[in-house]
């Protein structure tokens, strides 16, 4: 069993995506490992395509993409209900 919960936040810049960010950041617990990935590099938007992610921001916690996202972000529920914010 690990020790951490893997947070993916792919953003693209953009106020929105800022949000999500500072989100996550406010609600993350000590077991919360979180990585901002830029939708520009090459490498991060085929990892987001491979995830299923179309549309910024997206969160992916554990590998597994966050529900709740309605293309205005992800809400403080949906991200909690994903696990973020709650030690292991």
């Amino acid at each position: 069993m690990t020790d951490t919960r893997k947070i993916e936040i792919f953003s693209a810049g953009c106020p929105l995506c800022q949000e999500t960010i500072d989100l996550v950041n406010r609600i993350a617990c000590p077991s919360c490992e979180i990585t901002i990935l830029d939708m520009n590099e090459a490498s991060v938007a085929e990892r987001a395509g491979a995830l299923g992610i179309r549309s910024v921001p997206a969160v992916a916690i554990d590998g597994k993409l966050a529900s709740g996202g309605t293309g205005e972000g992800l809400d403080e529920n949906a991200l909690r209900a994903a696990g973020v914010g709650q030690p292991l």
